[in-house]
């Protein structure tokens, strides 16, 4: 039988594992590391927790105002807690992510960007119809 080299296995299940399919642990860059963690909207009436889902980044509401959640609920968003608010945001390099927002008090998923302005701040902006658009400054909290 040949001898293998030290850490072939390791090797050959990752290929494996690629043309199978099977899920490869993921390895985010350090410009998609700025955006992990837990944030707060202008108003901190929403706590938004932002980590990976799939080869994107995604942000599930963690902590919601007793206002948000009434404003959610009376347009039919019930829970807001737990909803994924920012949906598959990828990078388009220079600090800068692309995605989808799921809007609670209107019911509507409109076209998103966030922007990093430091290590704790990042500018999002969300436009429907390319028209209407809202921009806000979110701060790191966690």
């Amino acid at each position: 039988m040949p001898s293998r080299a030290p850490g072939s296995s390791w090797v050959l299940f990752a290929i494996g594992a690629a043309l199978l399919g099977l899920p490869r642990a993921a390895t985010a860059s350090a410009e998609e590391n700025e955006l992990l963690g837990t944030w707060r909207n202008p108003k901190n009436s929403v706590h938004v927790e932002i980590g990976p889902c799939g080869r994107a980044m995604c942000g599930v509401v963690v902590w919601a105002s007793e206002k948000a959640i009434a404003d959610a609920r009376e347009e039919g968003t019930d829970p807001l807690i737990g909803i994924n608010l920012l949906r598959d945001f990828l990078s388009t390099g220079d600090r800068r992510w692309r995605g989808q927002v799921f809007v609670p008090d209107l019911r509507k998923t409109v076209t998103g960007t966030a922007e990093m302005i430091d290590a704790n701040t990042f500018r999002a902006r969300s436009c429907a119809l390319a028209v209407f658009c809202r921009t806000q400054v979110w701060r790191r909290i966690g």
